[in-house]
């Protein structure tokens, strides 16, 4: 079993850990939160006392941070995980952050003599906890042949999407399909209702035509025809709007540097902008419905 320092130990990062502790790997974690901490060493993990401390001495560096900012923050410098980890280390970063910054982080790794990987990962808090996440990786095929045994026992699905960056790519390509199609979906649903059209009737049709799609028949967002859709559950999340809003903003912004307009992305940024604005960005994504009905 390898030794694996962890930084980052939040709704995602959290079950992520365990599931690799559950494993048998040997764990040093790390993260501001004292309470996500300790929930890691009652699973069997050391507490770091920094985040440069949980990257020495170790084979495999996982972090899953909030944004580009804390990435390069924790991993740049000279207390940083870089300067910190021993040679040979191998980083795999979860985050989900715009592509220029993962290739510059992987590439300032790089020239420190370590390997990196950005792996960001989709399935939400579940696919965290039961090990199903699926992983898009970017870079080298040495470093992702080296990582996939670690991968796979946080994860069902792990692809390799090419060099450095594209794991981010992969990403925001993915979930801009994932927004603009669940608006898609919750906008033909209140369309139906509105004339006269029962939801179970629409689902039945749908699901099995030309309309089909995972916002249709795994995350339907109309109460009823889907029982583990969170719109049987008042839209608690599994994965927020605000979560959402992120991501169709880093797509916006690569859009912007590959000069490859997506107008539909960015009126999904819109829409998914007024669940911000409207103070309910904590909803799941899926909840999206409610503002197209005037119900928030």
């Amino acid at each position: 079993m390898a030794a694996i320092g962890f930084i980052g130990l939040g709704n995602m990062g959290g079950p992520m850990a365990k599931n690799l502790a559950k494993a048998g790997h040997k764990l040093k974690v790390f993260d501001l939160s004292e309470a996500a901490v300790a929930s890691l060493v009652a699973a069997g993990a050391t507490r770091a006392a920094t985040a440069s401390d949980a990257a020495r001495d170790v084979e495999f560096v996982v972090t899953m941070l909030p944004a580009g900012e804390h990435v390069r923050s924790v991993y740049l410098g000279e207390k940083g995980l870089i300067a910190a980890a021993n040679k040979g280390t191998l980083f795999i970063d979860s985050s989900t952050i715009d592509v220029p910054s993962a290739r510059e982080v992987i590439a300032a790794a790089e020239k420190a003599g370590m390997a990196m990987l950005d792996a960001p990962v989709s399935g939400g808090v579940g696919g965290a906890e039961a090990g199903t996440l699926t992983f898009m990786v970017g870079g080298s095929d040495a470093a992702f042949a080296k990582a996939k045994p670690v991968l796979e026992k946080m994860g069902k699905n792990i692809f390799h999407a090419g060099a450095a960056g594209n794991g981010q790519v992969a990403k925001v390509c993915n979930n801009m399909i994932l927004g603009i199609s669940m608006i898609a979906v919750s906008e033909a649903f209140v369309l139906g209702e509105k004339l006269g059209l029962d939801a179970q009737t629409l689902f039945n049709i749908s699901s099995t035509a030309s309309g089909q799609c995972w916002s249709m028949t795994s995350y339907c967002p109309v109460p009823g025809p889907v029982p583990t859709s969170p719109a049987n559950r008042d839209y608690k999340p599994g994965f927020t709007a605000a979560m959402m809003l992120k991501d169709l903003r880093l797509a916006q912004d690569a859009s912007k540097t590959a000069k490859a307009p997506t107008p539909l992305g960015a009126q999904a940024a819109q829409l998914y902008a007024l669940m911000e604005a409207s103070g309910h960005d904590g909803l799941d994504f899926s909840g999206v419905i409610k503002l197209i009905k005037g119900e928030i």
